[in-house]
């Protein structure tokens, strides 16, 4: 390890990797809250998150683990649910007054389909304005559940068809 009078040790989230505070940096000074989207092995939380001196403020946030509320049969942690979540969040950001954030995910890699971009979309149907490229969300019936059901084909419409319905019960329930 480096010594010296001019070694400089970074911050400790910076070491163990856990904050890029450069990006962090651009997201804070940015005057539209954070759509803050992080995943678990179980569950997907997202929140909405303004910066302040004393800290970052949340001001509507929603967990995958909701959505067995609203009759959501399947994974907690897959891309349907990811977009699930997105739509529950998006429509209580919507209900409280909010209408524009800038998507927040963390260390996570970004990559082209993936589940952070599903959560993001689901939002973005409920309403919420967000600043996206059209390449980087997933396929519609990846979103809905259909790559789940090429595995089960005797399950195919259950599977998709509960998606669909829990993404309009929340739409309607929560607004």
């Amino acid at each position: 390890m480096a010594t010296g009078p001019r070694y400089f040790v970074p911050f400790r989230r910076k070491r163990e990797g856990r904050t890029d505070y450069a990006k962090r940096l651009k997201l804070v000074v940015s005057p539209v809250p954070r759509m803050v989207v992080r995943r678990t092995n179980r569950h997907f939380i997202i929140q909405l998150v303004v910066a302040e001196e004393q800290g970052d403020r949340t001001l509507v946030a929603a967990n995958s683990a909701e959505l067995v509320t609203f009759g959501y049969t399947g994974g907690l942690s897959n891309t349907p649910a990811a977009y699930l979540t997105g739509v529950l969040f998006g429509a209580r950001a919507r209900k409280e007054g909010h209408d524009a954030a800038i998507l927040d995910i963390g260390r996570a890699t970004a990559s082209r389909g993936g589940r952070l971009f599903a959560a993001m979309k689901g939002a973005v149907d409920a309403g919420l304005v967000i600043p996206y490229g059209e390449e980087i969300l997933p396929e519609e019936n990846r979103m809905m559940g259909g790559h789940i059901a090429a595995n089960q084909p005797e399950k195919h419409g259950a599977i998709v068809n509960n998606t669909k319905e829990t993404a309009e019960r929340i739409k309607k329930e929560v607004t």
